[in-house]
């Protein structure tokens, strides 16, 4: 799906919304609200407003890494970017070029064997394309200090041309994000949840909403290419399994916090529509064709035009309810990018 609107520049956000004025929180966004094809307006804290005693909020809890690290071929400074953790102890990684900004612009990927000497004494060798569709993602081989270690000790969050200044990484941590025990994490932030506070969970859960966490580590994505996601490990516990079960049987609504709470979800539903606890590997693309097996609603940032997570956005609620909303933000001057506003799609 491609929409006909133009996001001005002036619509990315820059820096948190917590820093655009003393006393905001994190909170402080605005929020469209698409129904069908009706759209309405509102501010996130209205959020428990908008949904019912016994709705289910499903939540992604993968802690952010600080995933870009410099490093060096031969004399030429470059960016690694670290993506997703193999099984097998290599990592995903896309290399990019500094842009003299602060941010990075793309490089030309490979070649197979390319070494990029790390901070700390690691050593990185390019082995082999992640995908055949594209060179944009390799296999690497870390030698030396583990990779959880370097980018505790060197790493920074990735950031994109579009943002102000380097942020530190507790502002790409959402209040779902849990550690996990392998090192392992997203890439980038799952910002669809970056607007809830610990206030604003107790005022939801009062009200007779529910939680089901579930993970999904989101790897680097294409920023100038808008390539469909590879393959991410995920997991569905036993238990958010049965409360999302338990809340379709009893007529609540799915709100899934982001796509990767989608793609998770999703990956663990069978044809029947039953979430069954998984845990491992997706490469699941949700398309209008494919569509929703379990998810109502969902609540996501603003995307771009071409990305393809607006083929999402449609399974979920259709076409014209994605491009009256896209439009309706625009006109509204709506803030885009993961600082930016949300949209929670409602049925």
């Amino acid at each position: 799906m491609t929409l006909a609107v133009r996001i001005p520049e002036e619509l990315s956000a820059r820096v948190p919304v917590e820093q655009r004025e003393p006393g905001l929180d994190r909170d402080a966004v605005r929020m469209l609200v698409s129904r069908g094809v009706e759209v309405a307006h509102h501010t996130f804290p209205e959020l428990p407003r908008l949904l019912r005693a016994g709705d289910l909020l499903v939540v992604n809890t993968s802690a952010t890494l600080a995933a870009a690290v410099d490093g060096w071929i031969g004399h030429a400074r470059v960016v690694v970017h670290f993506s997703t953790r193999g099984d097998d102890g290599r990592w995903a990684v896309e290399l990019r070029e500094p842009d003299g900004r602060g941010t990075t612009r793309a490089r030309a990927g490979g070649p197979a064997g390319t070494g990029v000497c790390l901070p700390g004494g690691g050593w990185l060798v390019l082995e082999e394309p992640l995908s055949g569709r594209s060179r944009r993602l390799w296999w690497a081989r870390v030698a030396g200090p583990g990779v959880p270690g370097l980018l505790r000790e060197h790493g920074r969050p990735i950031r994109y041309s579009y943002t102000e200044r380097d942020q530190p990484l507790s502002v790409y941590q959402t209040v779902f994000a849990l550690p996990s025990e392998d090192g392992a994490g997203s890439a980038e932030m799952p910002s669809a949840a970056r607007p809830f506070t610990g206030r604003l969970v107790a005022e939801l859960v009062s009200r007779g909403v529910q939680f089901a966490p579930v993970t999904l580590h989101t790897g680097v994505a294409s920023a100038e290419a808008h390539e469909p996601p590879y393959p991410e490990r995920f997991a569905v516990s036993e238990t958010s399994a049965r409360l999302i079960n338990a809340v379709r049987a009893g007529g609540g609504r799915i709100v899934a916090v982001g796509t990767t709470a989608v793609r998770a979800v999703e990956s663990a539903a069978g044809a029947d529509g039953v979430v069954r606890p998984r845990s491992g590997w997706t490469d699941l693309v949700v398309t209008p064709e494919r569509g929703v097996l379990v998810v109502d609603g969902l609540l996501t940032g603003l995307h771009e035009p071409e990305a393809s997570h607006l083929l999402m956005l449609e399974a979920v609620a259709g076409r014209e309810a994605i491009r009256r909303g896209y439009e309706a933000a625009v006109r509204g001057r709506y803030l885009w990018h993961e600082f930016g506003d949300v949209h929670l799609v409602l049925p």
